[in-house]
């Protein structure tokens, strides 16, 4: 398998840019690139489409793949209720993205919250999942992370608004790893970049998800039933997320875990030659030739 080359290889990959609505008439930004068996990255809380843009180019050389903005995230619409925001919508939101963009059975990515999303889709519709990627993710609320703290935080986003959120969140440096440092000193524009995604965050999608995020039910038990290949993977500096996603490797029964060396929550810019051969090896091994 081959790392990313640079902007050089996006060029020689047509991408298709849609604006697929939802049956609530949220509208949601889509990229399709390639051709192929299909393969579906979701992203996580607070993230981006754009969190894996280095890497669709070479995964599109031998699939369909496809990006999407959440909900209150990035170019998707931000509704501007709360009641618009749960897990369970992101789910349903990532069945019409894969339906309407005329797909069958898909290789699935979920980073972290977008990883919990993977897990809610294949427990509830396991024909549509037929390779699985559990990224930096947990089978319940985040380990480590405060339910009472993030009630504040709520509390903060709903009456102060998200620049008073974000401050106080930089306080605490969530996902201050070594790696994760490493990459805002060594990589000009990851700082702006990490505050673009900021600033195109609802606050309302925030208030419910990070609410819900902390309080959801631990399915770790029913990820025995998961019958799909399934890939866990995790960064070695990711230590909230290291010891469940173990867990989640020795429950599924046909379960594959890499620990990522010198990375943290995002190892696919923090380590992106491992992650890039990781993702790539395991789907085209597990994926059928598109039909």
């Amino acid at each position: 398998a081959r790392a990313p080359m640079g902007p050089g290889r996006e060029a020689r990959v047509r991408v298709e840019r849609l604006r697929i609505e939802m049956d609530d008439g949220v509208g949601l930004a889509v990229e399709v690139a390639g051709s192929g068996p299909a393969l579906v990255l979701v992203h996580g809380f607070g993230g981006a489409k754009e969190d894996f843009a280095e890497h669709v180019a070479p995964l599109a050389e031998h699939a369909t793949v496809v990006v999407f903005d959440h909900r209150g995230h990035g170019e998707s619409d931000h509704p501007p209720d709360e009641r618009a925001y749960s897990l369970d919508r992101l789910v349903a939101d990532t069945v019409d993205v894969v339906a309407a963009s005329g797909l069958g059975r898909v290789a699935l990515l979920g980073h972290s919250m977008g990883g919990m999303v993977a897990r809610r889709l294949v427990l509830a519709h396991p024909e549509r999942v037929e390779a699985l990627v559990l990224m930096d993710t947990s089978p319940g609320p985040p380990p480590g992370i405060d339910a009472a703290a993030v009630g504040l935080g709520v509390e903060v986003a709903r009456t102060e608004g998200m620049a008073a959120l974000k401050a106080a969140l930089d306080v605490f440096d969530p996902l201050g790893t070594p790696a994760y440092r490493r990459l805002l000193a060594a990589r000009p524009g990851y700082q702006a970049f990490c505050d673009r995604k900021w600033a195109a965050l609802s606050r309302e999608m925030w208030a419910a998800l990070a609410t819900e995020l902390v309080r959801q039910p631990d399915q770790l038990d029913a990820l025995a039933h998961v019958s799909c290949p399934t890939l866990v993977l995790v960064g070695d500096q990711d230590i909230p997320f290291l010891d469940v996603s173990k867990a989640m490797a020795a429950t599924i029964r046909d379960a594959t875990l890499v620990v990522v060396p010198d990375a943290g929550h995002s190892p696919q810019f923090e380590n992106p030659a491992v992650w890039f051969d990781a993702v790539e090896g395991f789907t085209r091994a597990h994926q059928r030739d598109a039909a």
